[in-house]
């Protein structure tokens, strides 16, 4: 199978694709995989994406499509894959769908993990990491250190990182309603659209993509 997964900061799609790529036997490729693997092999496309980065600047829609275009047409891609965090806007869509179809396939479906905005907010906003290097991660309300502040491993002080406050976690909220969510539109009108509750457990959650793929792809 062919499959975009979509959805929200703080849906889970890392941990949902890793799980649904491997109950699917198709590689999972992540935009940040493809990033680090290119500027670290030094790929031609690796260093454009690098100098915009270094520059501070957005990398553009063709690097990062060049990017995911040599990762489908790797040999363990050939029967499917799942697309984590591409495409990340409409353009990106087109360019994948022509990339698709010049090689004669073409996505099964796009599965878009569905989470309230309130509960997006209360699962970033409530983390927090362990200062020590060993970076444990706990949460206010789901997984909680024995005591306040203190990671129950190794007794480091927990912190939340700036990218998980509150105000941060709805600006993401907002560049993804603007950027992203519009191609749950676009794939809509092709029919490819799966959406499912991303609340629960995570093994709930996968089961229920798993499910829900399976008629899809039935039908």
């Amino acid at each position: 199978m062919r499959i975009v997964l979509v959805g929200p900061p703080g849906a889970g799609k890392g941990t949902q694709a890793a799980y649904l790529a491997e109950n699917l036997s198709i590689p999972h490729i992540s935009t940040g995989d493809l990033f680090r693997a290119n500027i670290s092999q030094g790929t031609e496309l690796g260093k454009q994406a690098k100098a915009y980065m270094d520059a501070g600047n957005l990398v553009p829609d063709e690097v990062t499509i060049g990017m995911a275009k040599d990762r489908m047409e790797q040999p363990d891609a050939e029967n499917g894959f799942l697309l984590d965090g591409f495409p990340r806007n409409v353009s990106q869509a087109e360019a994948l769908d022509a990339s698709l179809t010049s090689d004669g396939v073409q996505l099964d479906a796009v599965l878009d993990l569905e989470v309230p905005e309130d509960e997006v907010v209360k699962r970033i906003a409530g983390r927090r990491i362990c200062k020590n290097e060993s970076s444990h991660v706990f949460h206010v309300t789901y997984s909680p250190p024995q005591q306040e502040g203190v990671c129950d491993t190794c007794g480091g002080e927990l912190y939340q990182r700036g990218d998980d406050s509150e105000e941060t976690v709805r600006r993401r909220l907002e560049v993804y309603h603007s950027e992203t969510e519009p191609i749950i539109d676009y794939y809509k009108a092709q029919g490819l659209v799966v959406t499912i509750s991303a609340l629960g457990k995570v093994s709930d959650v996968t089961q229920r993509a798993m499910d829900a793929l399976k008629r899809d792809h039935a039908a």
